[in-house]
């Protein structure tokens, strides 16, 4: 009997490592995607006549807002309803987990709608009083139904995510994302025509077909919860362990889980709203307003958009590990959080370290191949790009204690860099000498001070398989040898060909030396291959070329 145990724990111990790995995989595909579609979308709006920085500042401030009220209404959401029904189901609790689901939709159904009217009944006053962008009144308004959608949405991928139907989450993001880029161009178009290329009117146009766009991807989201009723009504049916919990009850542990990480989430956007209020009304005291909107475009447009690319990746581990820690804390299994941890780490530390480096080295060309009508900013994207690393392994953190409970954490460690970032950009932006360069300051320094709680956190709560050579020692080797051999090859290069072609030929090389030193450096074991798809084909493949 002992043995039977045993082989079936084994069996379903492999089955969630495969599990996690595959909605890793999943969402890793679909936020690259689209982070692209994005960038598409912010390469048509930042080149096209009449809209450019100035447009793209337009468009960021009303956003920001847009940003911070969603972020209070639904945030936190799938990540406290995945841990919560995750934790449900790990022990046969279907039915409490779809309980939580229903409480769930109702309660943020509401919040969302207050959320939606107060972006609309007071988008005057936050465009003319607040922000001092008066042209940002109207994408304020065009934003306003999105909040509804959206916090309704986050609902239903919860639910799923905690039920480890990752995949489904991701297909609803990349579809809204595709609905995005397409109505964007569209409806940017219309506006142009019908407003004789009012840039006002362009950038509240491009706001709406953000909300028309999160209008489908809850559509699709809905429409999958419908094909899945009888399924859930079968899980439901064969539920034990089933708890009665009161409506009150629920919405208070839903809320317990939620607020701590809605609170991360509005530090984050606070962190973002603090640039949307200093910048330009600090830069408009030595520079004329369009001048001082341009630089604030740049920075929340172009920069933003690009630093944000490599998170795209990584966010993936965030998602699936709250849920995947929750419910093998349920079960009191150190061994897979422990596991997960340091795999996640490690996989973040060889995501954001190139991507820093190649941002800083190629922060000029690659703004010359993106946005040759708008090509400024060199500097900014520079200094911006210290940024990448200590946010892609904030998120991995922030999600392993998320899901190990300690919820708070992540809040405190953020808001602290908040308030260094404050500190910063009212000192340093109304300096001649800093100018925009301090806001990029402030948020380098804000995610360091982040990453240096969080990151000591999780040393005293959840055991890690990491060695100093491991997580930095050849990680930075890796980073050099790609840095180094992409810059030669691209100095090259330019002399000879145009330089957006030197460009993509050496970003391509740097992704692939930076592959082959990675595998050749052995920063990965066999056991760490195991866990990815296709792990055991990937070590084969290695063995006969004698790299492992």
């Amino acid at each position: 009997m002992i043995n039977k145990d045993t082989k079936k724990n084994a069996r379903q111990g492999k089955h969630r490592k495969e599990g996690f790995m595959q909605g890793v995989i999943t969402l890793m595909f679909s936020q690259v995607l689209i982070k692209l579609l994005g960038l598409v979308y912010t390469l048509y709006l930042t080149n096209r006549q009449n809209f450019g920085d100035k447009g793209n500042g337009i468009c960021a401030s009303g956003y920001q807002i847009y940003a911070l009220l969603l972020t209070i209404s639904s945030i936190g959401v799938p990540s406290a309803i995945s841990k919560l029904v995750s934790e449900r189901v790990a022990v046969g609790d279907n039915k409490g987990a779809y309980r939580i689901f229903k409480i769930a939709f109702a309660t943020f159904s509401l919040i969302g709608l207050v959320g939606s009217l107060l972006l609309f009944l007071g988008a005057k006053v936050i465009a003319n009083n607040w922000l001092q962008i008066p042209e940002a009144e109207m994408t304020l308004v065009a934003l306003s139904p999105a909040i509804f959608f959206v916090t309704v949405a986050s609902v239903f991928r919860g639910y799923f995510n905690g039920r480890q139907k990752i995949s489904v989450g991701a297909r609803s993001q990349t579809l809204e994302q595709v609905f995005k880029t397409l109505l964007t161009i569209i409806v940017v178009e219309v506006v142009a025509i019908l407003s004789n290329v009012s840039t006002e009117w362009m950038a509240a146009g491009a706001n709406l077909a953000t909300t028309l766009a999160t209008f489908l991807g809850f559509s699709y989201l809905f429409l999958y919860y419908k094909s899945e009723r009888k399924e859930i009504a079968r899980e439901i049916k064969n539920s034990v362990n089933y708890k009665y919990l009161r409506v009150s009850k629920i919405i208070k542990k839903i809320m317990y889980v939620s607020i701590p990480i809605t609170l991360t989430a509005i530090m984050s956007s606070i962190n973002k709203n603090i640039d949307s209020f200093t910048v330009v009304r600090n830069l408009k005291n030595f520079m004329p307003e369009d001048t001082a909107t341009a630089l604030y475009g740049i920075l929340g447009g172009k920069v933003d958009t690009l630093t944000s690319l490599p998170l795209a990746i990584n966010v993936a581990f965030a998602t699936a590990l709250v849920p995947a820690i929750s419910a093998a804390k349920a079960k009191r299994d150190k061994k897979t959080i422990t596991e997960k941890t340091s795999f996640s780490l490690l996989v973040s530390m060889l995501i954001g370290l190139p991507c820093t480096v190649g941002m800083y080295i190629f922060a000029g060309p690659i703004l010359n191949l993106l946005f040759p009508n708008a090509s400024d900013g060199a500097l900014i994207l520079q200094i911006s790009s210290l940024t990448v690393i200590f946010t892609i392994l904030d998120q991995t953190i922030n999600a392993v204690l998320q899901g190990y409970g300690k919820l708070m954490l992540p809040t405190v460690a953020l808001g602290i860099g908040v308030i260094v970032k404050f500190i910063l950009n009212v000192t340093l932006i109304p300096n001649p000498n800093f100018g925009i360069y301090g806001a990029a300051i402030g948020s380098v320094a804000c995610h360091a001070v982040a990453f240096y709680i969080v990151m000591n956190a999780l040393g005293k709560n959840v055991k890690l398989k990491l060695t100093f050579k491991k997580f930095v020692i050849k990680p930075a080797i890796a980073t050099a040898i790609m840095g180094i051999c992409s810059y030669f090859i691209y100095s090259s290069l330019k002399g000879i060909i145009i330089e957006r072609l030197a460009t993509i030929i050496a970003i391509v090389f740097a992704i692939i030396i930076y592959v082959i030193t990675v595998l050749k450096l052995r920063i990965f074991t066999k056991k760490e291959f195991e866990m990815m798809p296709a792990g055991n084909k990937i070590i084969r493949i290695l063995e006969k070329l004698k790299i492992y």
